[in-house]
């Protein structure tokens, strides 16, 4: 097993992009897929700057429509276990404290919506 445990942000990436995959399109036009996006575009900067501590990389993640973002943010989730995997553990550590807060302050996470 890895020094980290990165377990429950997978977990929790996971969890959110199969609710916002399960929302039917109104759900999704009336909000969920702009706040699935925004989350989703959070972890994609938390991943490059963990990935480029320097400050080179600074690409946002673009919109690709409603019916997409639920895997934009498994993807964006996905690239931050990476970039923790590979990261210093003394950087790894506050940062996936980051990425469980970003996940569990989401709206997305207290949605009943789909029961999950």
């Amino acid at each position: 097993m890895p020094w980290l445990d990165t377990r429950p942000l997978t977990d929790a990436v996971e969890r959110l992009a199969d609710r916002l995959r399960a929302l039917p399109q109104s759900t999704l036009q009336r909000g969920a897929a702009a706040e699935g996006l925004a989350l989703a575009r959070e972890l994609a900067l938390l991943a490059q700057r963990l990935e480029f501590p320097e400050g080179q990389m600074s690409r946002v993640l673009p919109d690709a429509g409603v019916f997409a973002v639920g895997d934009q943010l498994a993807v964006a989730g996905h690239d931050v276990v990476a970039a923790l995997e590979a990261a210093p553990q003394d950087v790894a550590e506050p940062a996936l404290r980051e990425a469980l807060q970003l996940l569990e302050s989401s709206p997305l996470s207290s949605r009943g919506a789909t029961g999950a």
